[in-house]
């Protein structure tokens, strides 16, 4: 490597993680004063109005933190929460409440409250693309709040929720902890608001629906509380069905029919499948699980002539050539599929949603293709931040100095505990949940263009779940043209709300 194009490595790695260090609190001596002293609850109360369809409801706002007190063992730490009770004669007992979180881990609940659920939206493109700054927030008449009470929870390090010191915050980072920490939080805020004979919901988006899982029995067995519903977006509870590790067959499977997707949207099938999109999905769901699983199961011991058969095969589903195809060994990791399924145009596809594409430039900083970014997560990481910060200052009135952490950095490392060597699924958790309480409802939302948790994914684990056939109707599975956040896309959202509305509904009326 020449001088001068070492020198612009090392620039380069200056300019990247040099504000990652200020950000992360790293060097950022004095925040960690201020997280001390504001280790205290705070709750603002506003009320606020908003139109449904012909209806007006009014409802009251809680912004604040609650405080989960430690012990010699056991780390404190300060939850920010915001919660949307609406006003009127509604008896506690009859009131649905859903308590919402997003995943990462690491992620804040921002995007299931201002693109979903709560009361004002994020305004994106109808095709969830981003508009031009400055952003805004608008009414959102496809709100849950007239169906159900909401609550929004930022588990530790994310929001503005705190550890009582940088050095315990790990406390709260990992599987297990993470589970039982925001259970605690669920626990002392029915006590609080005095809604524990409430109907009681969970949604919970990407890891979120790991941690919804894991609820669904920490609740059970520690607090005795037994849960309606729980509404997972985006699922995943196998984490084996993700990771491209070596040795793991799994996921090159269980994206395929997601690739297949993402090549049918953006053009590159040609004409054997022109608009038949459901067609495409049958025949690449039918291959993966047939001839591509049994083909990857048996290794070098697959013959040439299948190889080839197979190398063909995977290239008519996913327009990619066969030497690519052969070169990764029938086996095409996410990452590899993002750079290469547009590369004659320069372009990349989105991880959150394949939609989405963008110029892959290396920007003069070496030869290597790499995946910086996500286009779909950056055409909504400005218009969410933005709006949230303001919204929580301006309209909630809730004053912070400290960083609202829309995604966090300042988780570094997360703990498996018992999953230690082993794959993270909280599946048999949930199934045990389900038959301790027959009541339990699940829905499960999926979009076609994730390339985070694909939907084949999703299915191929509530397959596994081996429910008896008695509970097998308490899954609802749901499907949307859209990705990850599939509520970003106008269309997928009316559906979205329209779908979890009739699930709570039918939670709530059931014959059992």
């Amino acid at each position: 490597m020449t001088s001068k194009r070492l020198l612009n490595v090392l620039i380069f790695i200056s300019i990247l993680f040099v504000p990652v260090m200020k950000l992360t609190g790293e060097v950022r001596k004095p925040e960690n004063k201020a997280e001390i002293k504001e280790l205290k609850e705070k709750i603002v109360k506003t009320t606020h109005s908003i139109k449904s369809g012909n209806n007006k409801i009014d409802y009251d706002v809680y912004a604040g933190t609650l405080l989960l007190k430690g012990d010699e063992k056991k780390a404190s730490g300060s939850f920010f929460f915001i919660s949307y009770v609406r006003k009127g004669n509604f008896r506690r007992e009859i009131r649905p409440i859903i308590f919402s979180f997003n995943g990462g881990p690491g992620s804040s609940s921002v995007w299931l409250h201002l693109g979903l659920l709560g009361p004002k939206r994020v305004l994106l493109n109808n095709d969830g693309s981003m508009p031009m700054p400055p952003y805004k927030l608008i009414p959102n008449k496809y709100s849950l709040l007239d169906v159900a009470d909401l609550v929004f929870i930022d588990p530790v390090s994310t929001g503005f929720s705190r550890a009582d010191s940088r050095d315990k915050e790990k406390e709260f980072h990992g599987v297990s902890e993470d589970i039982a920490s925001v259970g605690d939080f669920i626990r002392l805020y029915l006590t609080r608001f005095e809604r524990w004979t409430s109907p009681k919901f969970l949604i919970g988006e990407s890891y979120g629906t790991t941690r919804a899982a894991g609820l669904s029995g920490y609740l059970q067995n520690r607090h005795g509380i037994y849960l309606n519903g729980i509404m997972l977006v985006s699922s995943v509870l196998d984490h084996q069905t993700l990771r491209f590790n070596y040795g793991n067959d799994l996921p090159y499977i269980l994206f395929l029919p997601t690739y297949t997707a993402t090549a049918w949207y953006h053009g590159k099938l040609g004409d054997k499948y022109g608009n038949d999109f459901k067609t495409a999905l049958k025949d690449s769901e039918s291959f993966a699980m047939g001839e591509y699983a049994a083909a990857l199961l048996k290794g070098n011991t697959l013959s040439k002539e299948s190889y080839d058969r197979i190398s063909k095969q995977l290239s008519s589903l996913t327009s990619l050539s066969e030497e690519f195809i052969k070169d990764n060994n029938l086996r095409i990791p996410a990452q590899k599929f993002f750079l290469e399924l547009l590369r004659d145009s320069g372009e990349k596809t989105g991880r959150l949603d394949s939609r989405f594409k963008r110029f892959n430039g290396n920007l003069g900083f070496g030869d290597s293709e790499q995946f910086f970014s996500d286009p779909s997560y950056s055409a909504i990481q400005g218009p969410y931040t933005e709006t949230l910060n303001n919204y929580v200052s301006s309209e909630l009135k809730y004053k912070s100095d400290l960083v609202y952490e829309i995604i966090s950095r300042r988780i570094r490392g997360w703990r498996t505990g018992s999953y230690e060597g082993r794959y993270v699924n909280v599946t048999d958790t949930l199934g045990k949940a389900i038959t301790k309480n027959p009541f339990l409802k699940v829905f499960v939302a999926s979009g076609y263009y994730d390339l985070a948790t694909p939907y084949f994914a999703t299915k191929y684990t509530f397959d596994h779940l081996f429910l008896p056939e008695a509970l097998r109707n308490n899954i609802t599975f749901k499907y949307y043209k859209s990705g990850h956040m599939m509520y970003i896309r106008m269309d997928s959202l009316k559906k979205l709300r329209e779908d979890l509305g009739n699930f709570i509904k039918s939670s709530l009326n059931t014959d059992r």
